[in-house]
């Protein structure tokens, strides 16, 4: 899966310009499902027909990044954050523009402030422009950090694994999956980053009996890190709550059955901060019984995000146990 997860975290797509990383994806998935199709919103459905139970599989294609608010005169352009940016992950970086545009992002010199956090609105692009009319950027334009796939041992480090390792994690299950007799739907969604939004509009068009976000969350294994027993290289993480759901007591019942009865690894997840996919399809229509296996992640909505092979091998694995018994 290397390879694949390499492809995918080296593709551009910030929340609401998900067309390459949608294209990437689509070449992967279109020899293995039935049916395949875009939504209204752009999410990418992969359909597997049977004839049971429909489920859904959502994981986000969208990564976090950047929008250029202003250019000024001298060609440096200001920008906002499309989802959880933090400016101590901006300073020093590279980002890279859908037309191939590469910026270098840095902090104003002179601050009052200089001993605290930058704000955002004191850092700018640096496109190497020599004025607004040279400058290959406008309002508008959106980047992504830039960091190449790295391997070592078996922690795998990129930019967007949050969730590209989920995009990931659904295109080896669905490349696995022979037979099932359940009716699945393998989405990948838009606009994650930014409320949820592809995951809400999918659902809604399927109606599932019973929805499945794949997704990353945070650790308790780093210095000083916040109290959580979910660890890197413990097993994929059954989430129990989030900040944005209480994930359905049968859906987290039958996965952490199923990882027993294969004996597959796995740790129970309470994430104070954040949610998923899972929390936009559990409300729609009538409701959805929805639940989350997650990625244990260190250093997410970073440039640098670190997650372990045996994890994600793990969840394909527990994926699997679920679609092929009934």
């Amino acid at each position: 899966m290397r390879e694949l997860i390499r492809k995918l975290t080296e593709t551009y797509g910030p929340s609401g310009a998900e067309e390459q990383i949608r294209a990437v994806i689509r070449a992967e998935v279109k020899p293995l499902a039935g049916e395949l199709r875009v939504d209204p919103l752009g999410s990418l459905v992969a359909h597997k027909q049977g004839d049971g139970k429909r489920i859904m599989l959502a994981a986000h294609m969208d990564e976090i990044g950047v929008m250029v608010t202003y250019v000024d005169e001298k060609g440096f352009a200001r920008f906002t954050n499309i989802g959880g940016v933090r400016t101590l992950s901006c300073v020093g970086g590279r980002v890279a523009f859908a037309n191939g545009t590469l910026g270098v992002i840095n902090v104003e010199q002179k601050r009052d402030d200089a001993d605290k956090i930058p704000q955002m609105s004191q850092l700018y692009i640096d496109v190497g422009a020599k004025g607004r009319a040279d400058c290959p950027v406008q309002v508008g334009d959106t980047a992504v950090f830039v960091r190449s796939f790295a391997a070592q041992g078996t922690r795998l480090i990129a930019k967007a694994m949050d969730d590209r390792i989920g995009c990931a994690i659904l295109i080896e299950t669905l490349r696995r999956l022979k037979r099932t007799p359940y009716d699945v739907y393998f989405v990948f969604t838009v606009q994650e980053e930014v409320g949820l939004r592809g995951a809400r509009t999918s659902a809604y068009g399927i109606d599932p009996d019973m929805a499945i976000a794949v997704d990353i969350t945070a650790t308790g294994d780093t210095p000083e890190s916040m109290h959580m027993a979910v660890e890197m290289g413990k097993g994929p993480a059954i989430k129990v709550q989030d900040r944005g759901m209480i994930a359905h007591v049968e859906v987290r019942e039958l996965l952490t059955r199923r990882a027993k009865e294969a004996k597959i690894p796995y740790q129970l997840e309470v994430l104070e901060l954040g949610s998923t996919d899972a929390a936009a399809m559990q409300l729609v229509r009538a409701g959805v019984p929805a639940g989350c296996i997650s990625i244990p992640c260190r250093h997410f909505h970073s440039p640098s995000e670190m997650v372990d092979e045996g994890d994600v091998e793990n969840c394909v694995k527990l994926l699997l146990e679920v679609l092929q018994k009934a």
